[in-house]
């Protein structure tokens, strides 16, 4: 085991695996770190016959606070070509959950904002906590959204709301994602990953041959969303390269409201 497979733990029980996205201090913000360690947690259940069911989940009463501001930032110095490129590797990172032959469940509690709300809808089943705090907010930081979100939303919303949640990138809670569908249940917030847990081990008490079937039967498009994620990596690097998304990081970073010029 990798010092950086450390900050995804990995616990294996009953035939349910849990996966806990384990940078509190950052509020599990995505890193390319971060990816490469979810993806050799996924990597090692792939190959594990043991495993029925995949809980996912965040340490420190946070699911993710989004992409880490550092590395848009850094992104903003280096060629399109080279940006397009490395969005395309950092997707795959974190939706490499969609490659487990088992069904998965999101617990998230606290925050799950951009792509780390993303991150969740890729799973099979999201439960959240009714005060967890949600948005799609790249807009709100200059930045085309990403991580799936213009394949995701509307699959699991619909295409007249995800369009209000992506170009508004408002807040919300889990409530409401509960509502317009993007989670299944909404919980007390002391009960989310308890309900999540439920969920997952009435799954692996299942036939196993015939929930691995059925989990392939019901699995997204892989070809759609491959041609979604081509797309928001080719306008994320253009994002990269622009004004506004300066703007928005500084806007971020001082806590004000940003002021765009669509340059």
């Amino acid at each position: 085991m990798t010092v950086q497979a450390m900050s995804v733990l990995l616990e294996v029980d009953d035939g349910v695996a849990t996966l806990t996205m384990n940078d509190a201090a950052r509020r599990n913000a995505m890193t390319p770190e971060l990816g490469i360690a979810l993806r050799e947690r996924v990597e090692e259940l792939r190959g594990r016959n043991d495993v029925r069911a995949v809980l996912l989940t965040g340490a420190g009463g946070t699911f993710s606070a989004g992409g880490d501001l550092q590395m848009l930032d850094r992104l903003r110095q280096v060629p399109f070509e080279e940006a397009r490129l490395f969005m395309l590797e950092f997707y795959s990172r974190y939706l490499c959950l969609l490659d487990l032959p088992v069904p998965t469940i999101a617990a998230v509690e606290g925050a799950a904002i951009g792509a780390g709300f993303c991150v969740a809808l890729a799973c099979d089943i999201v439960i959240a906590s009714e005060d967890a705090k949600l948005a799609l907010n790249f807009v709100q930081l200059g930045l085309h959204p990403g991580m799936g979100a213009t394949f995701l939303v509307p699959l699991r919303a619909g295409p007249q709301r995800a369009a209000e949640l992506l170009l508004t990138g408002r807040r919300f809670d889990g409530r409401e994602a509960a509502r317009l569908g993007l989670v299944l249940e909404a919980t007390a917030a002391d009960q989310t990953r308890a309900r999540a847990s439920t969920l997952a081990r009435t799954i692996a008490s299942n036939a196993p041959l015939a929930t691995r079937g059925l989990k392939q039967r019901l699995g997204l498009d892989r070809a759609a969303l491959r041609r979604a994620l081509e797309e928001e990596a080719r306008l994320q690097a253009e994002s990269y390269g622009s004004a506004d998304l300066g703007e928005g990081l500084a806007a971020a970073a001082a806590r004000r409201p940003p002021v765009f010029h669509g340059r």
